[in-house]
């Protein structure tokens, strides 16, 4: 008697082995503003905003040149523009908060990148750092320094009439001229120092904020180099005259 055997499948169907799954990618913290782009992109916008004051500034102060009336009716416009929509010194309040949240977010932004900089490359090059990039560090770092102290001297000196000769309640045009008299030549001295920092720290921050926005390629390098150096020589030029007149006595 024969016994028929009934065979199945020569082969069991084998279920494929699951994919691991990706490990998740960490979130960088801060979104845009704390990435490397958006702190750059907070130096710009506040480099531009600081610009344009000191445009602005160096513009009110050459009024001297025409006459005395005319930089106190300057000064008188400051504090009343916007009358009678707005209460007095309104507008210019708002100009002052925005520019102290400038300055503010300039050297949080500039602190942030130095830090990062400084953590994604722990071990020092063996070779050297150029000696033009080492003056644009130690300009960027101290200059910055030399700014802020000679803002709040400026502040006391011309604005609040702490520290000047004439006083808190003389007219603008005269805490002006008091200010540097040849007698206070230190505070000339000081006064010029400060603004060829913020002309060297201008010409790089235009230049890294050009560079910044991706305007710097190409054939577009060098007009946009002398565009940096020149309106950074533009306002050093600018804010010394009325010094070096007052000492000279060409503004009385």
């Amino acid at each position: 008697m024969t016994a028929t055997i009934e065979r199945g499948s020569a082969t069991a169907p084998v279920s494929s082995p699951a994919k691991a799954p990706k490990p998740a990618t960490p979130k960088k913290s801060g979104g845009f503003l704390g990435s490397s782009n958006g702190k750059k992109a907070v130096m710009a916008v506040t480099g531009a905003i600081l610009v344009i004051f000191l445009l602005g500034h160096m513009t009110g102060n050459l009024k001297i040149f025409l006459s005395k009336d005319s930089f106190d009716e300057y000064a008188h416009f400051l504090r009343t523009m916007g009358e009678p929509l707005v209460p007095y010194r309104t507008l210019l309040t708002l100009v002052e908060v925005v520019l102290f949240a400038s300055v503010v977010l300039h050297m949080w932004a500039a602190i942030s990148l130095a830090r990062r900089a400084s953590k994604a490359r722990p071990v020092k090059y063996a070779v050297k750092k150029s000696q033009a990039k080492g003056y644009t560090t130690h300009i960027m770092r101290f200059g910055g320094i030399t700014i802020a102290l000679f803002v709040i001297w400026h502040l006391l000196d011309l604005t609040f009439g702490v520290v000047n000769p004439a006083g808190f309640d003389s007219a603008p045009s005269e805490r002006l001229v008091d200010g540097f008299q040849p007698g206070r030549w230190w505070v000339t001295l000081f006064y010029v120092v400060a603004v060829v920092m913020v002309g060297l720290h201008l010409r790089h921050g235009l230049w890294s904020m050009f560079q910044t926005l991706g305007w710097s390629n190409g054939s577009r390098y060098k007009t946009l180099n002398a565009v940096a150096a020149l309106v950074s020589a533009v306002l050093v030029l600018g804010f010394l005259a009325v010094p070096i007149a007052v000492m000279t006595g060409v503004v009385k």
